[in-house]
């Protein structure tokens, strides 16, 4: 039995191995596209670029995963089916579940270490990650520079016709269009012939030397005839320096809080110790918000000493004012409610914001535990499928690998965003797509345990065949004596 737990652990690890590497080489050419315009036309070097992949790379593992394992099972299982392998394990009185033994022990340990890389790896990685795409232009300041179109960079707009220099920071024909603030359109509008970009990677500031240039600064009049005029300011200057924070955009810190944690960059602990201040963050507001606005409405607590007896109170209290303070008293009421439905609709708007980062979070959590249940639930699949279906290769198990992980992904995805937005909890919404698709699992390993097919076709055309039979029973002997 050694030799054969032997056999079927080669020619899984075989199988996985191959499938898992050509999966992973292709979802990382989607991360390339999807991630293109940060890398084209930027002058990267060879060095960040792989960097760039390195830090994208464990991201891929919960999808790559869980299908390489079911797409590894049916092609394993499939290929021992065809060649008649198994029913030689059959014959000298091996089970399914004997034959799958030593390939659920390697399950288990991989899941173990899914787990672990889930916890551990990826929040490490997707820090590193965000990281290095807010520092590449600090690591490089030309970076953030394309030529030929305006680059975002800072509170600026700058186009340059061509770069030259060793690292790109001579810069030749250079347009500035200062960022408009909250009152109205761009002002400034700054043009030079020669420029360059000094920075240092201690710093977050880029320093931007201007020479031989104009400046256009558009002027707002006081009064509102001389603005058709559209009169403006012009200088000239030989040298002009403007400094650039990029503190915001690029932020450079070891310290996890400083990057305000995304999900994905905590493990578990940190997840709960998260989850833990914003649900008493979360109380807090709520409590503080439903004391002040019962003192806003006037809703004080009455000892039953102080309530006002009902007969001292007439039966129309405004019948106490005069007209004119009745007006006064209606509009200064239509006034509380109005400000209080605002103020009752803002803060709600606030505490769903509030929850759904709390349902976030939740679900960040659960799909640790996820991808390690998901390489048990994919192998219990695509290993009876394949003892089913027994066809190897790369024809039909990659048809039926695709279907069930496209289902797999789908639901999960969907489950996660309909618990983020509260339309179910994040436990379900996480653990949803591993609830539907257990029934299925159970269903294979119980057919191809019992040598059954994938579809019992006797129990459907039994019946029909039982009716038809019936049927000409009947009318045959009529028409026999007509």
């Amino acid at each position: 039995m050694k030799i054969l737990d032997r056999y079927l652990l080669k020619t899984f690890l075989l199988t996985f191995t191959t499938v898992f590497v050509i999966l992973f080489f292709i979802f990382i050419l989607q991360t390339v596209w999807l991630f293109i315009s940060e890398l084209a036309g930027k002058d990267l070097d060879l060095i960040l670029v792989v960097k760039f992949l390195l830090f994208s790379m464990p991201r891929i593992i919960p999808l790559v995963l869980p299908l390489s394992v079911l797409l590894a099972s049916i092609m394993t299982f499939g290929n021992l089916a065809e060649n008649y392998e198994f029913a030689a394990m059959k014959s000298s009185g091996i089970s399914l579940q004997r034959a799958m033994r030593v390939l659920i022990i390697f399950i288990f340990v991989l899941s173990i270490v899914a787990f672990w890389f889930a916890n551990n790896v990826i929040p490490y990685a997707e820090y590193k990650f965000v990281n290095f795409r807010k520092n590449i232009a600090q690591a490089k300041p030309a970076m953030a520079i394309v030529e030929g179109q305006f680059n975002d960079v800072g509170f600026y707009n700058i186009k340059v016709v061509k770069k030259s220099g060793e690292n790109g920071n001579k810069l030749t024909e250079v347009t500035i269009h200062e960022k408009p603030n909250n009152m109205g359109e761009n002002k400034t509008v700054i043009k030079s012939k020669t420029g360059e970009l000094v920075s240092s990677e201690k710093s977050s500031i880029l320093k931007l030397v201007l020479n031989d240039g104009y400046y256009y600064q558009d002027v707002t009049p006081k009064k509102y005839e001389d603005r058709a005029k559209l009169p403006f300011i012009k200088g000239k200057f030989k040298k002009q320096i403007i400094n650039i924070d990029l503190s915001e955009l690029n932020k450079v810190d070891d310290s996890k809080e400083s990057i305000a944690g995304t999900n994905a960059m905590l493990n578990v602990n940190e997840l709960r110790y998260t989850l833990d201040s914003l649900n008493k963050n979360l109380d807090n507001e709520i409590v503080s918000f439903s004391e002040n606005i019962n003192q806003r409405v006037g809703i004080r607590k009455f000892s039953s000493a102080t309530t006002p007896k009902k007969k001292e109170l007439p039966s129309n209290l405004m019948s106490m004012y005069s007209n004119k303070d009745q007006v006064d008293i209606l509009k200064m009421a239509g006034s509380n409610v109005t400000s209080n439905i605002y103020s009752i609709e803002t803060t709600q708007r606030d505490l769903k914001d509030k929850q759904r980062e709390i349902n976030k979070h939740l679900s960040a959590l659960y799909e640790k535990f996820v991808i390690a249940f998901a390489c048990f639930l994919m192998f219990f699949i695509g290993a009876p499928l394949g003892a089913i279906i027994r066809k190897g290769g790369l024809g039909l198990p990659i048809v039926f690998a695709v279907l069930i992980f496209i289902t797999f992904h789908f639901i999960n995805t969907f489950g996660k965003r309909l618990s983020q937005e509260g339309g179910m909890t994040p436990f379900m919404g996480s653990w949803m797509s591993s609830f539907i698709l257990l029934p299925l699992a159970i269903l294979l390993t119980y057919r191809a345990t019992n040598d059954n097919g994938l579809i019992n076709f006797d129990a459907i055309t039994t019946p029909i065949s039982q009716l038809f039979q019936k049927i000409s029973e009947r009318f045959l002997p009529a028409q026999k004596q007509k």
